[in-house]
């Protein structure tokens, strides 16, 4: 698998996580650090990205809390398109995102996106998934990511 490193995201084979590739934001006084490290695998057209919640995205109930699982599906979105070679990082932007949440993710327990590209056109991407942990569906979506603009 190839590594690469762009001066925003590090995107390299993840060495504990065999298959894997590890997609980290390079600035850790950015929103995305809050989250930690992805992990990323595509598979016949599915991108699985993965991230195991702690604490501090957690509710009073000791469940992933909506607003940060919000949060890690808009980042799957954009470690997913890089997983599929359709963007490399910047100023690509969510266009929208519909989330329909579906049960409680428990804190300390890897969480997965799993991301289908459904159509590609020049300047957007459409894309749909579902959030996982073990068998337990948390929640669904529906977004459209707008391509970086070329320099």
């Amino acid at each position: 698998m190839p590594d690469s490193t762009s001066p925003h995201f590090r995107y390299v084979e993840a060495p504990d996580h065999p298959g894997w590739m590890s997609w980290e934001l390079a600035d850790p006084t950015r929103f995305n650090s809050l989250f930690g490290r992805f992990l990323l695998k595509v598979e016949g057209g599915i991108a699985r990205v993965r991230m195991v919640p702690e604490r501090i995205h957690s509710n009073l109930s000791n469940h992933m809390h909506g607003g940060a699982l919000l949060g890690f599906i808009d980042i799957a979105l954009f470690a997913a398109s890089r997983g599929f070679g359709l963007i490399e990082a910047g100023t690509a932007v969510t266009v929208d995102l519909s989330t329909q949440f579906l049960g409680g993710a428990r804190i300390g327990e890897e969480v997965e996106a799993q991301v289908e590209l459904l159509r590609e056109t020049r300047r957007l991407l459409f894309l749909r998934g579902l959030v996982v942990q073990g068998e337990e569906k948390v929640a669904a979506f529906a977004a459209t990511i707008r391509k970086p603009t070329a320099p």
